[in-house]
């Protein structure tokens, strides 16, 4: 039998709780400032400490935009999987229908860290995709497995009507990315899942960044239920 994890000791669980500290108002921080002018030195004197001491902790704004992806990223996918779980297994449409209006909700109640995963980029950052990658695709990982699980149960329409070629250089990043991901849904259902997903992504950030205007559209969420509703045709579930 393999041998069970350690308990952390009192100095490990006390350096966690500082950091899930320094995250909590990091994200107070980006809400109120933005991204740009996050600042280590203000969490620090928010957490009440002098910033020489935080720096043991996180050590450069850099990181701690890090830590912030990161969370924010992890907050959304289980927010998505949660949604998404409570839908039976075999109604894929209906998992696509939580998954979308779970991002909106989320991102809606988290502007400001949805801002700092799908806005601009913060100038002089670099994420880093060790840490962010697997987070970071947690979501579009999560909408591929339902395409490609209706796709193999029967339930997704492979070929629709007119008939779009898929260009050969572009069918060879999808046999790529089939390969990566063990996917086995052909190359017109998944250049119309990267359809979907950008779209899907597009609408909700129109709506969270303004885009639309004030006074457009006073039925936002029948907007993006019909919009929904249209980007599962596309996707032929």
């Amino acid at each position: 039998m393999p041998e069970k994890a350690k308990p952390p000791t009192p100095r490990e669980r006390a350096r966690a709780q500082t950091i899930t500290d320094i995250v909590r108002l990091g994200r107070e921080h980006l809400a109120i400032h933005g991204a740009a002018a996050l600042s280590l030195r203000a969490v620090a004197r928010d957490l009440g400490v002098v910033s020489s001491a935080v720096y043991r902790y996180v050590e450069n704004r850099d990181e701690l935009l890090t830590l912030l992806l990161i969370d924010a990223y992890n907050e959304l996918g289980d927010h998505v999987d949660a949604a998404v779980d409570a839908v039976a297994p075999a109604d894929f449409a209906g998992q696509f229908h939580a998954l979308g209006k779970a991002v909106r909700t989320w991102a809606l109640g988290e502007p400001a860290s949805y801002a700092l995963l799908f806005g601009s980029p913060v100038p002089g950052y670099r994420a880093p995709g060790e840490r962010t990658t697997v987070p970071g695709t947690r979501v579009i990982v999560r909408l591929v497995r339902i395409f490609d699980s209706a796709y193999r149960a029967g339930a997704l329409v492979a070929e629709m009507a007119p008939a779009v070629v898929v260009p050969p250089k572009l069918a060879a990043d999808l046999a790529r990315i089939r390969g990566e991901m063990g996917l086995a849904a052909p190359d017109a259902s998944l250049a119309r899942g990267v359809l979907v997903w950008t779209s899907l992504f597009g609408a909700i950030s129109f709506e969270v960044f303004g885009q639309y205007g004030a006074d457009t559209f006073a039925a936002r969420e029948e907007l993006f239920e019909h919009q929904l509703a249209v980007l599962q045709s596309v996707a032929g579930l």
